[in-house]
């Protein structure tokens, strides 16, 4: 499917736009991996299309199976590094027009348990070295 033109999208530019919010920990096959920086969910990441398209249904059959393939691929890994109780899955995006899902581990009696998790609490920041830890973490389960 054709592309929509490109304007300052974090996700493909990997600059300081993305740098805001998150960190590039892994290219997937069809997807990259992003740790996101807030973690009040532990391992929260973002699995990015690498395709520049705003819905899911602009990609190809092929396409879209790869993607949902990385989507399935990152969720056991954030099972087996982290062990939450649930993954929640949410594909907002209504200013930014790149496909991606955000994986939020949640965590029985943890922050926002039974709720909808906050797009950006601004609650927990890490320092450089426990990212990379979180991301080894991640990797190792990839």
């Amino acid at each position: 499917m054709p592309e929509p033109e490109k304007q300052l999208c974090a996700y493909c530019d990997e600059g300081e736009a993305l740098d805001a919010f998150g960190i590039i920990i892994a290219e997937l096959p069809a997807s990259k991996l992003v740790l996101f920086k807030e973690q009040s969910h532990k391992g929260r990441v973002i699995v990015a299309s690498k395709h520049h398209v705003s819905e899911i249904v602009d990609l190809s059959d092929e396409e879209r199976e790869a993607f949902l393939n990385d989507v399935n691929h990152v969720a056991k890994a954030l099972h087996a590094a982290f062990h939450p109780d649930k993954i929640n899955y949410g594909a907002y995006g209504d200013d930014g027009h790149h496909l991606h899902f955000h994986l939020c581990p949640k965590y029985r009696d943890g922050f926002e348990w039974k709720t909808v998790f906050a797009m950006n609490p601004d609650r927990v920041h890490l320092d450089e070295s426990q990212y990379q830890e979180l991301a080894k973490a991640i990797i190792q389960h990839l």
